[in-house]
């Protein structure tokens, strides 16, 4: 299993999202840890970050160091690729 580390940037970024949204992501989020290839999607544009989970309408950016997935950011799928 994999540890889920977040970087400042996305703590920034889940603190603008409303409580039952960060619930669902969280849950999510440790969800996805067990197997996190399994469920992400490789990412064109490696500038943002390497794979993105999608959660709903939302995404989490990351990347994968050893046994950590580092989440970069977090953010409504039609602003998160800006």
């Amino acid at each position: 299993m994999y540890k889920v580390v977040f970087t400042q940037r996305a703590l920034k970024d889940l603190e603008n999202i409303d409580k039952e949204m960060q619930n669902r992501i969280a849950m999510k989020l440790k969800e996805y840890a067990k197997t996190p290839l399994k469920y992400a999607r490789k990412l064109i544009n490696h500038k943002i970050g390497t794979y993105r989970f999608r959660i709903g309408d939302y995404r989490a950016i990351f990347d994968i160091d050893n046994k950590n997935v580092v989440i970069l950011r977090i953010g409504h799928r039609r602003s998160i690729y800006k």
